[in-house]
Parts: C-alpha cells; sequence; structure tokens
C-alpha cells in the first residue's frame, strides 16, 4: 500500500465535519446524480479580531473515498481562513495532509475546490436559501437507466 492510500485510509477512518450545518452562510454544491460525483459545502462565518473568518465547514460527498478525504482536510484547513483566502487555496492546498494527488485522483480535489468556490459565490451577507432536496434525496431519483438506492 502506498503512503497515499495509507493517509487516504486513515483520513476515511474519522473523517472530519460530515453533514450539514442547519443555521450555514453559504451552501456550495458541484457535480451531478448523473454521473455520481457529488459534493455540497457547507461554511458558518464569525467575527474574529476585527475579520470575517470561516468558524466552521462541513461536507457531503457522494463519491469516492480520496474525495472524502479531501472534503475532510478541506473543512478542517478552511478554519480560520477569511472568504478571500479561502478562494486563494487551490485543490492541491485542499489536500492538506494528505500530500499531492496521483494523477487519477486529481479531480477528487477539484470537485472540492469547485464546492468551495461555488459557496464562496454566494453573498454571505444575505441568509442561505434552503437548497431543496439534501444531496441524498437528490442521490435517490433515478438518474438515466441507473437507479442509486442507499443502504440503510
Amino acid at each position: 500500500m502506498s503512503d497515499f492510500e495509507e493517509k487516504v485510509r486513515e483520513a476515511l477512518a474519522s473523517p472530519q465535519n460530515q453533514g450539514e450545518i442547519a443555521d450555514a452562510d453559504a451552501v456550495g454544491t458541484v457535480g451531478s446524480p448523473d454521473c455520481g460525483d457529488m459534493l455540497r459545502m457547507w461554511l458558518k462565518f464569525t467575527e474574529k479580531d476585527g475579520k470575517r473568518v470561516i468558524d466552521r465547514a462541513s461536507f457531503q460527498s457522494f463519491g469516492c473515498q480520496t474525495a472524502i478525504a479531501v472534503a475532510s482536510m478541506a473543512t478542517e484547513l478552511l478554519k480560520g481562513k477569511t472568504a478571500e483566502e479561502a478562494r486563494e487555496l487551490s485543490a492541491n492546498d485542499l489536500t492538506g495532509g494528505l500530500g499531492p494527488l496521483p494523477p487519477m485522483k486529481i479531480h477528487c480535489g477539484q470537485l472540492v475546490e469547485g464546492a468551495l468556490k461555488n459557496a464562496l459565490d454566494q453573498t454571505p451577507a444575505t441568509p442561505v436559501v434552503p437548497v431543496g432536496p439534501t444531496l441524498s434525496d437528490a442521490m435517490k431519483k433515478p438518474a438515466g437507466k441507473i437507479r442509486i438506492v442507499p443502504l440503510e
């Protein structure tokens, strides 16, 4: 097993910050139930030392293990960053302790980066309007000829 695979396994053993933040200031979603990779990220801001910074970040993901591991790392990395600082982070930065992603897993970092940028594109001063069904609900809808049935 490679060092990268071991780090992903460790991140998956106790993923951080999974689930919705009910009073989030921003929510970003990327992906499609048609292809199967989807990620939603919630951001909650607070005032600290006269700056508006990310207090909490969380995620829900329907994707590969690497996407879940990157999202877990990223939500920890985002704490204490301003929206401007968070916007400057690349997909590679968001992998945190996982290190550089193998070429076939680069899209996982891009998925997390896309959800973050989508959330940051919202106007944080306005309340978040519910985005409709949860990510889980969206995955239950038939997508073409494939039907995804979640295990209870």
